[in-house]
């Protein structure tokens, strides 16, 4: 034992924790850098499901953006587009330079200098954070990952992105590695392009070109250094800083980015300080789901393209189709513009008559005003129900309400078609009860196509479609149906009956009833005339006598065959039209069968569709069907020109257009409602079918034992105009012409025109019809004999 050791000392162990927790440190360490450096990896192919799902190869290099899908008529004009978020794409070309200066001084100062990620940025963004401040770290190639590829919606949370601060962390990177692949794959100028075609700037604006639009009513390449800067300003907060409705916080926020042009030396101190103080100056207008002319035959389209695009993967506002419609352009403006300029005139006759008798139009089967009419007609609609709903229990404040008067801007004749009057609900209610509507549709018999489509007199205003949702008493309109239930069974044009007083008994739910039929001017001939002779001239009496004969039931029947898809009651009268309501694009489907030697022709709207490369997805073929003999659809058209070619024929007032060159033919009915309610016309010509309603919204606004009210004078007029236009139109291929021949042998006697007499009696559009099934639930029988 040494000297210095103590025989009482005690050797201590050596301590070993330092190196335990050393080394549990590098393991963590070691532990951590792998996770760090996996952690990437493990986010972009969504370990475990984990991280939800990221941009994959292909999405990258090829983007999909949402695109308005666009409507063109069949010879070639865009006339709309259908859209969820308002986007249409332009080249990096069609952007102004000072919107692209305005946009990178603003919002990523470096952004050709990056990589996607700016580290400078994001450590001024924490260093903010940790002074309490608000400030973004993010690129611009970041913003544009998080729009294209919605990196913090649905399907890319994953099961983490349920906790609060880690599926904030998760997005984070999704963004910074995409923004990294898309520097990887597109140049700077590709990625700003992008950029700009995909963001929002509110009021339903998405990408440069529609917001360029919305709020100034230009182009992007036309934007002038304050507009491009208002711009850039939205894009931070597209709601708060919306100049529509934000002016203030606008106006700061677009001198804010002219401060920061300023200073990255894109415009001069004194350009600065001269912008600063200019006004927003907006020329807003702001696009809805649909952009374009307001248009009637819309719906019809939308339904077609959407139940299409429900059974097959596409989605209409979203994946930029090109939808071609069947609708001519040139033909719906001559509709348009003949529907307009006989119902200004019509309605300017209306007032004049009703003003005359010192009433309002509203009456009744006597011709006296309806009591309360437009009060009982105001508790049907949507504003009586919300009111009486918020006043409800307060009879005192709902009638306040109901009377209040205020500003509103209604639909008129006279100007630029509207004007402000100052008016309470009732008033309003009143003002347009008065006016009469229209509805108008022409098809090509053979292929179906619709070519011109006015279903009122102007869809902001009245959005209530009178061509195919609108349905109504046919009136005379519906008497072929008799006359080719007649030819169909034996009869031929030349047959003959008397037109003479007749009671029709029939048996109804067991009762014995009887019917009898007058016809509009409660005067008979006692002729034996033909057929063809009484369908042109419409008379009532010859037309319920061969009901009578063929079965009224099998009227129903051969109307269901033509094309007529309303329901329609068996009834002694339904030849006269009271059978049942039937709209203007079934009466149309119905006629055209007859041109079309005797195939129906399902009507069609839409032609084909393309997807957004301009790749066709389908196509719409015609449907046809024979539903009756060659020889009975000629033998329809022979008996429709007889509306022309008969002493006394409906049609005739036809002669006084300019309608008649080179032999042209055409054929048509007109028809007409108990107490002038509803005005038909059906014309028929070798290429085109075209029918025509006008009338009052409810069937008790009308004309009055007028013959103003009667379908040649409120609907033929509108036809003959139309057809006018059609044919001067050089750039149109509707020539004037002949029916075709008959493709098959007629054997029916047909050749049999009435000779005219000494004194030709006035055409009379004879349907002053009693409604059958009112008659009956009102107990009478025979119609009184002051109808």
């Amino acid at each position: 034992m040494s000297a210095s050791e103590s025989p009482n000392s005690v050797k201590k162990p050596r301590r070993r924790w330092p190196n335990i927790l050393s080394r549990m440190a590098w393991g963590a360490f070691i532990v951590g850098l792998g996770i760090f450096l996996l952690y990437p990896i493990l986010v972009s192919t969504n370990f475990m499901f984990l991280f939800g799902k990221s941009p994959g190869l292909e999405e990258l290099e090829n983007p999909k953006v949402e695109k308005a899908s666009e409507l063109y008529t069949s010879d070639g004009v865009l006339i709309g587009t259908y859209f969820r978020e308002n986007r249409s794409p332009i080249p990096f070309s069609k952007i102004s330079p000072v919107l692209v200066k305005a946009l990178i001084a603003t919002e990523d100062a470096r952004f050709y200098d990056h990589a996607g990620i700016d580290p400078q940025a994001m450590a001024g963004a924490v260093w903010a954070v940790v002074r309490g401040e608000k400030r973004g770290g993010s690129t611009i190639t970041q913003q544009l990952a998080k729009n294209l590829y919605k990196t913090r919606r649905g399907e890319t949370g994953g099961a983490l992105g349920y906790i609060p601060v880690v599926s904030t962390l998760i997005s984070k990177t999704k963004e910074w590695l995409t923004a990294v692949e898309l520097e990887r794959r597109y140049t700077k100028e590709e990625i700003l392009r992008m950029y700009f075609n995909t963001v929002e700037y509110g009021s339903q604006a998405f990408g440069i070109k529609v917001a360029a639009k919305t709020f100034f009513s230009t182009s992007p390449d036309s934007l002038k250094p304050e507009e491009a800067a208002m711009l850039v300003g939205v894009l931070n907060n597209p709601t708060a800083y919306n100049p529509r409705f934000h002016p203030e916080a606008a106006l700061k926020r677009r001198n804010l980015v002219l401060t920061r042009m300023g200073q990255a030396g894109h415009l001069t101190a004194k350009q600065v300080d001269s912008l600063q103080k200019s006004p927003l100056a907006l020329r807003y207008q702001v696009d809805k789901h649909f952009d374009g002319p307001e248009a009637y035959f819309r719906g019809a389209v939308s339904q077609t393209v959407n139940e299409w695009c429900e059974k097959n993967g596409y989605d209409m506002y979203r994946d930029g189709l090109k939808i071609y419609t069947t609708i001519d352009s040139r033909m719906q403006a001559h509709a348009e513009e003949s529907v307009l300029q006989r119902m200004k005139i019509l309605q300017r006759q209306f007032d004049n008559f009703w003003r005359n008798r010192g009433g309002n139009p509203w009456v009744d089967d006597q011709g006296k005003e309806i009591p309360d009419f437009i009060e009982t007609q105001m508790k049907r609609t949507d504003q009586y129900k919300r009111l009486a709903e918020r006043y409800k229990g307060q009879p005192a404040r709902l009638d306040s309400a109901l009377n209040a008067k205020r500003p509103m801007k209604v639909f008129t004749w006279k100007g630029d078609g509207d004007t402000t009057l100052v008016m309470s609900p009732l008033d309003s209610l009143a003002y347009y009860k008065k006016f009469l509507h229209a509805g108008m549709m022409t098809m090509d018999p053979f292929t179906g196509h619709i070519k011109a489509w006015v279903g009122g007199l102007n869809y902001h205003f009245f959005q209530y479609d009178h061509v195919k949702q609108g349905r109504r008493q046919p009136g005379s309109t519906f008497k072929p149906f008799v006359y080719l239930t007649a030819l169909d069974n034996g009869y031929t044009p030349c047959d003959r009956i008397r037109d003479e007083r007749v009671t029709i008994r029939y048996v109804e739910n067991g009762k014995n009833m009887e019917w009898k039929p007058n016809n509009v001017t409660r005067e008979y001939s006692g002729s034996n005339m033909t057929l063809r002779h009484a369908m042109a001239r419409s008379i009532n009496s010859v037309t319920a006598q061969l009901t009578e004969l063929v079965g009224w039931e099998n009227v129903a029947k051969y109307a269901h065959k033509v094309g007529i898809r309303s329901k329609l009651l068996d009834v002694p009268s339904i030849g006269l039209g009271s059978g049942g309501d039937v709209s203007v694009y079934e009466m149309v489907n119905a006629y055209s069968t007859f041109v079309n030697n005797g195939f129906r022709t399902e009507p069609l709207l839409v032609t084909r569709i393309e997807d957004r490369n301009g790749n066709v997805i389908k196509q719409f073929d015609p449907k046809q069907k024979r539903v009756i003999p060659a020889e009975t659809a000629w033998l329809m058209l022979y008996m429709l020109k007889g509306g022309m070619e008969e002493p006394g024929g409906t049609s005739q007032a036809l002669w006084e257009y300019d309608l008649w060159k080179k032999g042209n033919e055409i054929g048509g009915k007109t028809g007409t409602t108990s107490n002038y309610s509803d005005g038909w016309y059906m014309g028929v010509t070798k290429d085109l079918v075209s029918g025509v309603w006008v009338g009052g919204e409810d069937r008790s606004i009308h004309f009055y034992r007028s013959q103003q009210g009667e379908g040649s004078r409120m609907a033929l007029p509108v036809y003959g105009t139309y057809m006018e236009k059609l044919y001067r139109d050089k750039d149109l291929d509707i020539e004037y012409g002949r029916f075709p021949s008959p493709t098959v042998k007629i054997s029916k006697k047909y050749n049999c025109v009435t000779p005219a007499p000494r004194r030709i009696v006035e055409p009379i559009d004879s349907l002053v019809t009693d409604n059958l099934l009112e008659k009956l639930n009102a107990g009478t029988i025979a119609i009184p004999d002051s109808l």
